[in-house]
């Protein structure tokens, strides 16, 4: 699958995997066919995007999503890391809340070169609140765990 990094919020690449689960359904469909270079608006609406429940405090639920992007490059990248995996350390198929807090710091510190800069030490410090919204968004009968099949993000299905 090619790798696509579009322009994103302020001008900033965002790279993802094009059909891998990495981005909401209306990114995927909306960017099929798109070319290098090509600008394109994307209108989602909410059962493309974040649904009824919406994206904790960001996106209101039954939300219609309306992006300005562009293609800047496409390019060959690795299979896609399972991440459900990565984060299910007890392995029981279900992730927790302090195992999604562990992912995300590790995460964090492996961005920054695998040093604790002070900028990864202000995000780690206030992670809990993303750690919260991807429970809203993730945690869809909210038993205070994500399942597997309540994981939006890349996974195999051989787990």
């Amino acid at each position: 699958m090619p790798s696509l990094p579009l322009g994103f919020d302020r001008d900033q690449p965002f790279t993802f995997q094009l059909g891998a689960g990495q981005v909401i359904k209306g990114w995927d469909q909306g960017l099929t066919d798109m070319c290098v270079g090509e600008k394109r608006v994307l209108t989602i609406p909410p059962e493309l995007g974040y649904g009824d429940r919406g994206a904790g405090n960001v996106i209101p639920g039954g939300a219609t999503l309306v992006f300005d992007v562009e293609l800047i490059n496409i390019g060959d990248s690795p299979p896609t890391t399972n991440v459900f995996k990565e984060i299910d350390e007890n392995k029981d198929m279900q992730l927790s809340r302090e195992e999604v807090s562990e992912y995300l710091k590790k995460q964090m510190v492996a961005a920054d070169g695998g040093q604790e800069s002070e900028d990864i030490k202000n995000m780690i410090a206030e992670h809990d609140k993303l750690v919260e919204e991807i429970f809203q968004h993730e945690d869809k009968d909210k038993n205070g765990y994500i399942s597997h099949d309540e994981f939006s993000g890349p996974k195999h299905d051989e787990l």
